[in-house]
């Protein structure tokens, strides 16, 4: 570089240098300092200079580098700068960084999801925020930096929508590259050998051999095992890897006779061990509950044994089973033609899928749990698989009514809750039709009453469980039909509701006109407090009168113990139990349920207030 070269490019870093330092005192220069990036320096060189800062002075902090990606979504709102730049100093900042600074970035970018998925973001720097995280996936470690690698997953399942194409495996290729290597060398197979009994009786057993095994460790395998089904366990792996080669016939029987022997080895030799496996399961939890899991099964022949033993070791296998079936059983869009099933293949897999399930059950503990939640997860699995044979597509439904719907109201919930959105009628509207129905004056058969339609029963009952105590009122009258209730029903609320037309709906048979039986009278003249019955409007007015007090007047209404524990059990508040209390009185006096027997009570109770208080009403 030229020496009038170097004094331009310090004279643009020391500019450069004192605009990032501009920045980052605040948003009260953002404006002056926008309008000068705009003008005359490119975001990218403020970044590198901040960089330099932190290389060299170690005076950059994390808060300087957001402080310019704030100030650059600020650009990109109003207009000043494309809706890249923001994602480009991204890029470029967790370039330059340490990886320890770089989780703190990185959090800020979990943190702004909302604002990268708005419309002004999305579609120009989802590329990028794509090649940003691969790019940090790359540079951390999947063993020692495991749970920053998942916040990078969790965030781009955050982003991105469900039907993404770049995050779908829509060929249904497999991964075959994870191969599983173990022993293929019979020659230098150990299994068989018996070092242990070669030792001298004299000598010591050093700590960590098995001498030193601690209390309540699973058993060593009884099974004997050999090389050769050391062999064919770890060769079906190969068939999990790669199912497709099942449908060639000489390795669908290898397969057979290997998964046959396989299979025979877990049933023979079951998990009893319930301490042994329940301790296990409490350490688990003691640990915090973090399950130690390898990415790589361990194909030593040393292992195998305790392997076998482990109950979360068979599982793994018994499970690759049960996705292999699926696969194999399934439609797949993308399989070959030539991929097809026999017979036999097809009665094999079910037989052998029953016996998967059956040792799943088996292998403490809570087997059956286990298993139950394999099956549902599997079957589940069955929609996904549709959904990817369709094409995988958006599970967003545009609809312009609900959209419309959506934007009748700036706040829908207020909306919601709006009177004018009230559509439960009132008891007198509702049953007017069923009390003038009742009377049999007008000679309504039966069969046309409205409380014999379905549709109006049950509307009926929601409606009575809003608004009425009689619902909730416990009777030993007994009813053989929904109709011959909602008929005792409207009886019972024809005495309460006085705006009802004036009508007369007999009970019973008429003898004489002295002596008959009417359920609803309403005439000019007032009623005598002999013949007058307690309104429901009365009863509310006594319950709040009396409060807590309300079972001292139950000994004068002959009330039982039973159905006082009852009315305390159905509500918590006093003046409803109150309510309760009149309501079963009345229930079980009907016609005789006056006010002046009411009044005899509370005056015998010790309220005379209340009886003059009803009087006066």
């Amino acid at each position: 570089m030229s020496g009038f070269g170097l004094i331009h490019f310090v004279s643009c870093l020391v500019s450069t240098v004192n605009i990032g330092i501009l920045l980052v005192h605040g948003h009260v220069y953002a404006q002056y300092a926008l309008q000068i990036i705009s003008e005359s320096y490119s975001w990218r060189r403020i970044t590198f200079s901040l960089s330099l800062l932190l290389q060299v002075e170690k005076k950059a902090l994390v808060d300087d580098f957001l402080s310019l990606i704030y100030l650059s979504i600020d650009g990109v709102t109003e207009g000043i700068c494309s809706a890249t730049t923001p994602f480009l100093l991204l890029g470029d900042i967790l370039d330059c960084l340490p990886l320890d600074q770089c989780d703190k970035i990185f959090s800020f970018v979990e943190e702004n999801v909302s604002t990268w998925k708005s419309n002004s973001f999305y579609t120009a720097g989802k590329n990028y925020l794509l090649r940003m995280c691969n790019d940090l996936l790359r540079r951390l470690s999947k063993s020692q930096n495991t749970v920053f690698c998942g916040r990078i997953q969790l965030f781009l399942a955050r982003l991105f929508p469900l039907s993404e194409k770049s995050g779908l495996n829509l060929q249904s290729q497999f991964n075959l590259d994870n191969i599983t290597v173990f022993n293929k060398n019979e020659q230098e197979s150990t299994l068989g050998q018996r070092p242990t009994e070669e030792k001298e009786d004299g000598m010591e057993v050093e700590e960590g051999e098995m001498g030193d095994e601690e209390p309540g460790a699973p058993a060593p395998c009884s099974i004997p095992i050999d090389y050769n089904l050391y062999r064919k366990f770890w060769t079906l792996q190969d068939y999990f890897r790669n199912p497709v080669q099942c449908y060639e016939k000489f390795s669908w029987i290898t397969f057979l006779k290997y998964s046959d022997e396989t299979l025979a080895v877990f049933k023979s030799f079951k998990l009893d061990d319930m301490q042994a496996s329940k301790r296990k399961l409490e350490e688990l939890r003691t640990a915090g509950g973090d399950h130690v899991y390898f990415a790589k099964f361990l194909t030593s022949e040393k292992l195998m044994d305790l392997q076998l033993s482990d109950s979360n070791f068979r599982r793994h296998i018994l499970l690759q089973y049960l996705v292999l079936f699926q696969y194999l059983k399934g439609q797949v869009k993308f399989k070959s033609s030539s991929c097809i099933l026999n017979d036999d293949q097809c009665l094999w897999m079910e037989e052998t899928t029953k016996l998967v399930y059956q040792l799943l059950k088996e292998i403490p503990p809570d087997g059956d749990k286990f298993a139950t939640m394999v099956e549902h997860v599997l079957n589940t699995e069955e929609n996904w698989n549709s959904w990817k044979n369709e094409g995988c597509p958006s599970f967003v439904k545009d609809s312009d009514e609900l959209t419309r719907l959506w934007n009748l109201n700036h706040d829908n919930m207020a909306a919601c809750q709006s009177e004018s959105r009230e559509f439960m009628p009132s008891l007198e509207d509702f049953f007017e039709e069923a009390i003038e129905q009742a009377d049999p004056a007008n000679m309504v058969e039966n069969e046309y009453k409205v409380v014999h339609n379905s549709n109006y029963g049950w509307r009926a009952l929601r409606l009575l469980s809003r608004r009425s105590p009689h619902f909730f009122q416990p009777t030993n009258q007994q009813f053989k039909s929904l109709a011959d209730y909602l008929e005792s029903m409207v009886i019972k609320l024809a005495k309460e509701l006085p705006d009802l037309p004036s009508e007369e709906i007999k009970t019973g048979e008429e003898d004489d006109e002295d002596n008959s039986d009417t359920l609803l009278k309403e005439s000019n003249d007032s009623p005598s407090m002999q013949t007058k019955l307690v309104s429901n409007q009365q009863m509310d007015e006594i319950a709040a009168k009396l409060g807590a007090q309300w079972k001292t007047l139950a000994g004068q209404l002959e009330i039982k113990a039973a159905e006082i524990r009852e009315i305390e059990t159905d509500s918590e508040d006093v003046d409803m139990q109150a309510k309760l209390l009149l309501v079963a009185w009345q229930d079980r006096e009907g016609t005789q349920a006056t006010v002046e027997s009411l009044v005899i009570a509370l005056n015998a109770a010790g309220f005379p207030k209340i009886a003059d208080i009803l009087n006066e009403t």
